[in-house]
């Protein structure tokens, strides 16, 4: 009896630990819930860029889940074509590509206003492929051309699916999912290997300096 109490406790003292960083680290699945589990209202934009019935913000999540469907590789790479054309991609082709779905096309709209506005951005030698999947530039931007929101992830009624967040290196597209706190899922692309691209991870970031909206 002793002897399977102290293999009970080691398992114990191991398994949890274990579990608790699986769990944390969104290897374990999260409950989901979503906006009407805390009555709050889903935005839905008036605007409908690309004019297929379907408004921008639901356009942008749409568009996104799409592209991680495919499951891109994470890879840092060139491409003569801005956008990638392979099987490969970064954190700021999620944008890319979620805004490119419902008709913004940011490799176009950032560079010109890089041209527009030169001082307002850290780009020395101005490159149209490469210059959008940056992400200080893509957040110097939306900062410029779009809706800035709060950064505080506790005001989760101010948190909408399709939205843009932003942190010091990274970049992401806010889920209409939510854990339960009402904090929103994150979809995005942060490294090679990544099982999931919508996680319940906002808490563990402390570095968000913007959050947006299109339209």
């Amino acid at each position: 009896m002793k002897k399977k109490l102290i293999i009970i406790c080691v398992l114990v003292l191991f398994i949890v630990p274990i579990m608790y960083f699986l769990y944390v680290y969104n290897v374990l699945p999260h409950k989901a819930y979503d906006s009407s589990n805390f009555n709050i209202e889903v935005y839905k934009s008036s605007i409908d860029k690309d004019e297929d019935g379907i408004d921008d913000q639901t356009d942008i999540l749409n568009s996104v889940r799409e592209y991680i469907s495919k499951k891109p590789k994470y890879k840092s790479k060139y491409y003569g074509t801005g956008y990638p054309n392979d099987e490969y991609g970064v954190c700021t082709d999620v944008v890319a590509f979620g805004l490119l779905g419902a008709g913004y096309d940011i490799r176009k709209l950032l560079s010109n206003d890089v041209k527009n506005n030169r001082s307002e951005y850290n780009i020395k030698e101005m490159d149209i492929n490469i210059d959008f999947r940056r992400v200080l530039n893509v957040n110097t931007y939306l900062k410029r051309n779009h809706i800035s929101l709060t950064t505080d992830i506790t005001k989760i009624e101010e948190w909408q699916g399709g939205d843009i967040i932003v942190f010091s290196k990274h970049i992401g597209i806010v889920s209409d999912k939510r854990n339960k706190k009402g904090i929103p899922f994150l979809i995005h692309h942060a490294y090679p290997g990544q099982l999931h691209y919508e996680e319940d991870i906002l808490e563990n970031y402390d570095d968000i300096i913007g959050h947006y909206r299109i339209s």
